[in-house]
């Protein structure tokens, strides 16, 4: 069988806190260790805005998972880049290296944009990665990839429920998976990563950000029945396919095993 070839890569990030650059940059004069740190910015934030998701200038990737998918919009696979150890800087190099070696494809995600770019651009720059394709400073402004309005090289599905940021899209990814039928959050949220990564629990991490880039891929797939790619017809047998794959693989992946249990079917309201 002819190996098909990757024409978009399905995304997401999860990300935890660089506690020593937190403690250097924010509390240079005070004796706190790392965790302290996080601990301290956590709480400050709190109390300043209600949530204590800290910045992403001060993140690290823990988790990204991708799906391959063909040009045909059906899943080829799904990837946690270096699931066992879990390096940020390897992290980034395999997601680079992985769009490079597949041609470039399309990048699609969920507020993209507004997180996961930025955070991978921002490594690059400390790892001290070359990304010149991504960079493109050479091409047309509105043709290089980092353009906010290039959707041939990164979809954001946030931007497109929200005409770029026109209105606000309250209830995220869940709500969107949740209106095609799809599971949305389970018993992991966003904002349960930094407590589950320093208690060592990163493989729950990882079905985390597993179970939301199927759903981004789902909410994906609608998108193009939106945008004429495909016909319903095309989307709910897509969907078929793709599940068929999951519960081949949910046998050895728990974490897709606890995704299908939660899975719904769309009803038509015709």
């Amino acid at each position: 069988m002819a190996k098909r070839q990757v024409a978009h890569l399905v995304f997401d990030i999860e990300s935890a806190a660089d506690g020593e650059l937190i403690r250097k940059i924010r509390y240079s004069k005070e004796k706190l260790t790392a965790t302290e740190a996080i601990e301290k910015y956590r709480a400050e934030l709190l109390e300043q805005n209600g949530k204590d998701f800290i910045p992403y200038t001060f993140q690290l990737p823990v988790s990204l998972v991708v799906a391959t998918v063909a040009s045909d919009y059906s899943l080829i696979d799904l990837v946690a880049l270096d699931e066992e150890r879990s390096r940020p800087h390897e992290i980034v190099r395999l997601f680079w290296e992985g769009w490079r070696k597949n041609h470039r494809p399309q990048l699609v995600s969920f507020n993209g944009r507004g997180f996961d770019m930025p955070l991978l651009e921002l490594c690059a720059f400390r790892y001290g990665l070359s990304i010149p394709e991504w960079v493109a400073e050479g091409g047309r402004s509105f043709e290089q990839p980092r353009n906010r309005y290039n959707n041939s090289a990164h979809l954001d599905l946030h931007e497109f429920l929200t005409n770029n940021g026109a209105s606000r899209f309250v209830g995220g990814l869940s709500l969107a998976a949740n209106l095609i039928g799809k599971p949305g959050k389970l018993d992991v949220a966003g904002h349960m990563v930094q407590d589950l990564w320093d208690g060592g629990r990163a493989r729950e991490i990882h079905d985390y950000c597993r179970s939301d880039v199927l759903d981004t891929y789902f909410v994906f797939l609608r998108s193009r029945v939106v945008a004429g790619a495909i016909s319903l017809a095309d989307e709910q047998s897509l969907i078929e396919s793709a599940h068929t794959w999951i519960s081949t693989k949910a046998k050895e992946t728990p974490g897709l095993a606890r995704y299908l249990e939660a899975w719904g079917d769309w009803q038509s309201p015709w």
